[in-house]
């Protein structure tokens, strides 16, 4: 028999993590990470950027996550990470470098908070985050393709961080 929202065996967790959003403003894309975080118990959801479309559009996808997870909405990505950082924070950013290492292969410090930060739909996590960063991470890929959804890649990169948790 499949279960429902109401019947599942799932068990309620908050992991101390905080996804930073770095300019990630496409409607369906903000409202399928409010259930990302919300399905990864993600401590804090921080939305930066100019504009964002917090309407009808990102609450049809969020399917009404957005009245659960804890969020914030800040201007600029940099300053929230200078100051997650400051509070002993790890900055882990999600993105493709010539140093970045598989999440699938990365060992992370359980015992400090972690910030996730995830880039903008074209032009990914800024040069100025990726900087000041702890580690930067990425998902293996073995298409022609150097790239995925952000929604997806995000996914991905919780569930291999939040594994290390259990």
């Amino acid at each position: 028999m499949q279960l429902t929202h109401h019947t599942s065996k799932f068990q309620s967790k908050t992991f101390p993590i905080s996804v930073v959003c770095d300019s990630v403003t496409n409607a369906p894309n903000l409202g399928s990470l409010f259930r990302v975080c919300d399905a990864f118990g993600v401590e804090k959801l921080i939305l930066c950027g100019d504009n964002l479309p917090l309407g009808r559009r990102m609450t049809k996808t969020s399917r009404a996550t957005e009245k659960s997870v804890n969020f914030q909405v800040s201007e600029r990505a940099i300053d929230v990470v200078k100051t997650l950082k400051s509070q002993g924070y790890q900055i882990l950013s999600l993105e493709i470098t010539d140093n970045s290492i598989p999440v699938n292969k990365s060992n992370f410090n359980t015992d400090k908070p972690m910030a996730l930060i995830i880039g903008d739909e074209n032009f990914g996590v800024s040069e100025a985050i990726l900087n000041i960063s702890d580690a930067i991470i990425h998902i293996d890929m073995f298409g022609q393709n150097s790239s995925m959804n952000v929604v997806q890649a995000t996914n991905i990169a919780l569930y291999e961080i939040t594994k290390q948790f259990l």
